[in-house]
């Protein structure tokens, strides 16, 4: 509890003083036009308190400059009052196949941990012929698949990236046994496939961290937790984007009970995929 505060205090002085500079007004101005005096309004933006204002304050300030209270206390990244609702929960349509906000999405969360649970592959390690083996089925462009597949390699290269990701051990097993999604590919494309997976991990390792669980013992929907701005489920043709802290957090939780049921840690992903090439051929 007192981590949530101290983050919702430091939100809140960010996003104080986000609305002093839009206002073009001086201290002693914006502190009279929130209702409370200039030393007041000192406390509240001093680094060394992190004090979160009265509710009177906080109403005075949200009504004042037309934000959301929730926004302002970092419980929603939507500051405007009329998208209270949706900003809880909104519907993002994928249109032709095309991800519009995703790269949007990632980029706004450099600097923060994105964690990842992937609907098939993970999009940054598939090779050209796996995506255009893969996207036959859905009528997805080809030059779109291959923009998203770069775009989010690209992000994994950044310094700056931290990026964790969950996955079934037995969709590796599916991919180099041939079975399931994967029966129409051929033997040396799989293999190629898992050898370039196997490449990135050792290449990218420790800024992204591949963990496989046993999907037997434990399910997830595909999902990315993108640090605390927001959360996404992909369910096909749309994302559920959920932007609220306490959802954010419960979705966090899960993706932990994943790690915590992992049976293939990050370090012995590339192990497991060349036992894998070494079965299966």
């Amino acid at each position: 509890m007192l981590v949530a505060k101290r983050e919702m205090g430091e939100t809140f002085q960010k996003r104080l003083q986000i609305l002093l500079q839009r206002s073009g007004l001086n201290k002693a101005q914006f502190a009279e036009s929130i209702g409370v005096n200039r030393s007041a309004l000192a406390q509240l933006m001093s680094d060394q308190l992190l004090r979160l204002p009265r509710a009177e304050t906080l109403c005075s300030i949200a009504s004042t400059y037309s934000v959301s209270i929730d926004w302002l206390l970092g419980l929603s990244q939507d500051e405007h009052v009329s998208s209270a609702v949706s900003s809880a929960m909104e519907i993002e349509q994928v249109i032709n196949g095309q991800h519009t906000k995703l790269g949007q999405w990632h980029r706004d969360a450099i600097g923060y941990k994105i964690r990842y649970v992937p609907a098939n592959l993970p999009d940054s390690l598939m090779i050209e012929a796996v995506i255009d083996y893969e996207r036959q089925a859905t009528q997805v462009p080809l030059a779109v698949r291959k923009l998203e597949t770069n775009s989010q390699l690209a992000y994994n290269r950044i310094d700056e990236s931290e990026m964790e990701v969950c996955l079934p051990l037995q969709r590796l097993k599916m991919l180099a046994q041939g079975v399931g999604i994967w029966e129409k590919l051929p033997k040396h494309l799989r293999r190629q496939q898992l050898e370039h997976i196997q490449r990135l991990l050792d290449d990218l390792y420790p800024t992204y961290r591949l963990f496989l669980y046993d999907g037997r013992k434990i399910f997830s929907a595909p999902l990315t937790i993108f640090g605390s701005q927001r959360s996404v489920i992909y369910v096909g043709d749309m994302y559920i984007v959920i932007n609220t802290l306490e959802e954010i957090r419960a979705l966090t939780r899960h993706f932990d009970r994943l790690i915590r049921n992992t049976e293939v840690n990050p370090h012995e992903s590339a192990e497991f995929i060349q036992s894998l090439l070494e079965t299966y051929g």
